[in-house]
């Protein structure tokens, strides 16, 4: 029997679940990658469709955009007082546009 993409996905995402937990000292860093945008949560949920970004971005399902986003939870998690978080790629692979947010959530000054 043929295994799909969603079950591979979701293979990788509770294996990689077991390892990671979120205190509050340092929360998890999720990132969700749809076809059309990217979403990251840390407390709330930021994405491509945020007002504050979407006037700056030609697409929002590019590495750039991706890189944006990382760069604004950044900023945010640091206004809140969060700057330790563990980064959960959700079942995604580590490249790309999910690598891209970690890139600028990094160079936005969050820990992992």
């Amino acid at each position: 029997m043929a295994v799909t993409r969603q079950e591979t996905r979701s293979r990788r995402r509770d294996r990689v679940r077991r390892r990671l937990r979120g205190t509050d000292a340092r929360p998890r860093l999720s990132v969700f990658r749809s076809d059309r945008h990217i979403y990251v949560q840390v407390v709330t949920d930021e994405s491509t469709l945020t007002a504050e970004l979407r006037p700056q971005l030609t697409k929002t399902a590019d590495v750039g955009a991706a890189k944006q986003v990382g760069l604004l939870t950044a900023r945010r998690c640091q206004e809140k007082g969060i700057t330790r978080v563990v980064f959960d790629r959700n079942g995604f692979l580590y490249h790309g546009r999910v690598r891209a947010v970690a890139d600028g959530a990094r160079e936005g000054g969050l820990q992992f």
